[in-house]
């Protein structure tokens, strides 16, 4: 009579999850280690619970990223139990949609707040209360990076990885493992040179975060997308380690898929900031050599 009764449906009713309230407590943990350490830049005696906010905020970290991992786990062993139907993988894709949504929104605000310097600068520089810029963009006394050098390099770098992932994704659809974990190998390759050349460009770049808002509004749009490729980096190269275990097949493979589709996304927005902050911006600015 039980089995006559049972519900039989495309939903999966997760277990009872302790992931939530701990990552609750290592973002709360890591959020109160963040405002203590940038206190403790003004006054070092600032500690939480007699213990500086570098190790609350590292403490916090390491909760967060044990979270992440134990969450993820638990999902893809949800995933190979066939937990996962067409409904909740639809759904899953719709989360990530929604997702990089949210990230789509976090960047228009880092380009409203540059277009809004750029086109307006002397009500920019007055509202920020920083030095004068005498009225153009880039500032008069800032010499800006050369955007068809590095800037241009790490353009293609990133198109080329964009490439890639692509070619993995089409070898995973066709079976072909081998072309997956290549495709994938060189796709991290690439985000790590991108970021290395980044991390160049900014030890040569003439201006720094605080002595303009030219140099703010640069490293905040860059500095977050920069961000943002290491976090695509980590995520391809867990997908890297799954792939070798065989974890995809070609009708299962949502973790690759969000790991592909984040990565296009930083793909374009670098593109946007390519030719907005790199090449528009620099318009009329005296080029660093």
């Amino acid at each position: 009579m039980a089995d006559a009764h049972t519900k039989n449906h495309d939903y999966h009713i997760i277990d009872p999850s302790p992931w939530p309230l701990i990552g609750s407590i290592g973002a709360l943990i890591m959020a109160v280690g963040g405002i203590a350490w940038m206190q403790s830049l003004k006054d070092a005696s600032v500690t939480t619970l007699g213990i500086s906010g570098p190790w609350v905020f590292v403490i916090g970290l390491i909760v967060v990223i044990y979270t992440m991992y134990g969450w993820w786990a638990d999902t893809i062993r949800e995933a190979h139990a066939g937990d996962h139907t067409k409904v909740v993988s639809l759904h899953l894709r719709y989360g990530m949609i929604m997702f990089i949504a949210s990230e789509v929104m976090f960047f228009v605000a880092w380009f409203w707040a540059f277009f809004d310097a750029a086109l307006f600068p002397a009500e920019a520089v007055q509202e920020a209360r920083v030095a004068y810029t005498g009225g153009t963009w880039p500032p008069a006394n800032v010499e800006v990076l050369d955007p068809l050098h590095l800037p241009l390099f790490n353009t293609v770098t990133l198109l080329l990885s964009g490439t890639t992932v692509t070619w993995a994704h089409h070898a995973l659809l066709q079976g072909d493992r081998k072309g997956l974990i290549w495709g994938l190998t060189l796709t991290i390759v690439l985000g790590i040179i991108f970021s290395a050349v980044q991390v160049l460009e900014y030890a040569q770049a003439p201006f720094t975060f605080s002595n303009s808002l030219y140099g703010a509004t640069f490293f905040m749009a860059t500095g977050f997308h920069g961000f943002h490729v290491l976090v695509g980096t980590i995520f391809l190269a867990v997908c890297l380690v799954r792939a070798m275990r065989g974890d995809f097949t070609p009708k299962q493979h949502f973790g690759f898929e969000a790991a592909a589709w984040y990565w296009h996304f930083v793909d374009v927005v670098w593109l946007f900031l390519f030719f907005a902050v790199y090449i528009w911006a620099s318009a009329g600015g005296t080029i660093a050599h």
